[in-house]
């Protein structure tokens, strides 16, 4: 799962997880509008939060009101997303410690993980569950069977390129059967399936996979959103507004 990282103003990563070029092509659009209709007043930070609002309702999500007014970083380290996001192989605890440590609840965490209806990933995030793993032939055995030889059908020892999709058969649309396929223990990564791991997590997983309307985890989601977009924000005179996302002024 991803943090916003970007979207509170923190220095983000070059290229952070799950941010293709084209989502940054767009961002920069955004930005290169506002700035030629009102200069030095939409930050990246926000321009990135609005667009995740949008690319999510355009693909047949919730709406939410972005809360703007945030500020940008003046600095930008690589190693900044690697300790503040959760790894793709993160057990229950730390999810909920690196929740937690941003404010954020355990509700937050299993709501937010939703997000992985949307997207792809590269098998090298996964493949460790498919060969070098504590089950038979070095598979996990949280992991289902089938599922497992679909995923080697694809993946490869070794593969760094190949891309499979998070949520099969619904990766451009954002719903609720992210939710189905963890309850399968279908989830692609160490961290979906270690949300059937803790009672609170588990019961909201087993309710949003017999949910006939995606209604409940919507409104979850954008409530998640907002709370999200309010970690470690800067406001003020704090940070700058850069006048290219891409660096500092």
């Amino acid at each position: 799962m991803v943090l916003l990282n970007s979207s509170t103003g923190q220095a983000e990563k070059d290229s952070p997880p799950n941010l293709s070029l084209r989502g940054y092509q767009v961002i920069d659009r955004v930005k290169t509008a506002s700035e030629k209709e009102c200069p030095g007043v939409v930050s990246c930070a926000d321009a990135l939060a609005i667009v995740a609002r949008d690319v999510t309702v355009a693909t047949m999500g919730p709406f939410w009101e972005v809360e703007t007014g945030r500020r940008d970083g003046r600095v930008s380290t690589f190693s900044e997303p690697l300790t503040n996001l959760p790894p793709f192989f993160a057990n229950i605890s730390q999810l909920i410690s690196m929740f937690r440590s941003k404010g954020l609840s355990v509700k937050d965490l299993v709501v937010l993980s939703g997000g992985h209806t949307i997207g792809t990933s590269h098998c090298s995030s996964f493949t460790s569950r498919l060969y070098n793993s504590t089950g038979k032939d070095g598979t996990d055995p949280t992991l289902d069977s089938e599922y497992i030889a679909k995923l080697k059908s694809k993946c490869k020892v070794g593969d760094q390129t190949t891309l499979v999709e998070m949520d099969p058969g619904s990766v451009r649309t954002f719903d609720n059967s992210y939710y189905t396929l963890v309850a399968k223990r279908r989830g692609l990564f160490q961290s979906d399936a270690a949300l059937l791991d803790n009672s609170e997590t588990r019961a909201y997983v087993k309710l949003q996979s017999a949910a006939t309307h995606r209604s409940k985890f919507f409104k979850d989601f954008g409530v998640s959103m907002i709370k999200m977009g309010r970690v470690e924000v800067l406001t003020g005179k704090a940070g700058e507004i850069r006048k290219v996302c891409s660096k500092i002024n």
